[in-house]
């Protein structure tokens, strides 16, 4: 999906000059093509995140369209008050990309892990919140959006769920409707896992790319189901909490640090969000349901 981002943005940049890269000391050589064919518009400034974000906010105010490109947890938990301050509060317009989602870099530990900014992003106004799943979507959404004059955040994830979609800025993907009483309700990379925990289990499944801002009415015409939203961060949850008179349960991360090593699938498999935990999880919501129908009682 990286290289996905590289591929489009330079593709940009050919014909639009007000394309401008900041990096944080990632990708650098990614973007080698970058540098050469526009040295000016090329800027490292190293391991100094919230001058990034500053930066940027210089640069919209200029009238160019600047893309800020670095370690998830360093761009966003870091530089929370530039973003909010520096980008939003001025309504300045700017690309921020992360790599490095929830347990990319599951290997170097909590300091490098990564899942509560979409939560926190969403909460900021004016700002728009993008998760995608492929390198399809990352293509489709940063030609969409990355000149709008809105602050913009992308995750860039090392996995794909492996799905052809053609998304839509801010629209769901009813991905499965099987009429079922459970509604699975996803968003990026994750969703191949949940298709493969699901795959012969009669639920609905609802897949979002855009988190903010947030398609309620492909949600609304499941809202008679009892949901599970299946996550491997925050912020869909909360997302989808916010359509009021919903019967939903959260399937993702636990209260606590993630101090576990080794692969993103190690991790995932730890925490219960491979495909045998995550059915495990949709195979209970299910039999919640069929309890209910014959207890009204419980809940």
């Amino acid at each position: 999906m990286r290289a996905q981002f590289k591929d489009t943005v330079t593709e940009l940049a050919k014909t639009d000059s007000r394309i401008v890269m900041v990096f944080g000391d990632i990708s650098v050589y990614l973007f080698r093509d970058f540098w050469q064919q526009w040295p000016e518009r090329f800027f490292n400034a190293g391991i100094c995140e919230n001058t990034l974000v500053s930066m940027a906010a210089g640069l919209a105010s200029q009238g160019f369209y600047p893309f800020v490109h670095t370690i998830t947890p360093f761009l966003t938990d870091r530089s929370y008050e530039q973003i909010k301050l520096d980008l939003c509060y001025n309504e300045f317009g700017a690309n921020l990309l992360s790599c490095g989602a929830s347990f990319d870099y599951a290997w170097d530990g909590a300091t490098h892990h990564c899942y509560t900014e979409l939560a926190m992003l969403r909460r900021l106004p004016g700002m728009e919140v993008m998760q995608p799943g492929s390198k399809h979507e990352m293509d489709v959404l940063l030609r969409s959006q990355y000149a709008n004059g809105k602050p913009s955040y992308y995750r860039i994830a090392h996995d794909e769920h492996g799905e052809a979609f053609t998304p839509e800025f801010g629209k769901g993907i009813i991905v499965r409707d099987a009429g079922a009483a459970v509604t699975v309700v996803t968003a990026g990379p994750i969703l191949g896992n949940v298709l493969k925990a699901c795959a012969d289990l009669s639920v609905n499944i609802i897949y979002y790319h855009t988190l903010k801002p947030f398609d309620y009415d492909v949600l609304t015409k499941f809202r008679d189901t009892r949901m599970l939203v299946v996550h491997d961060a925050f912020g869909l949850h909360e997302a989808v909490m916010e359509l009021p008179d919903l019967r939903v349960r959260y399937f993702g991360l636990p209260d606590q640090f993630n101090c576990f090593y080794g692969t993103l699938d190690d991790i995932r498999s730890d925490l219960g969000l491979d495909p045998a935990g995550i059915r495990q999880a949709v195979v209970k919501r299910i039999e919640e349901v069929q309890q209910s129908a014959v207890s009204p009682t419980v809940s």
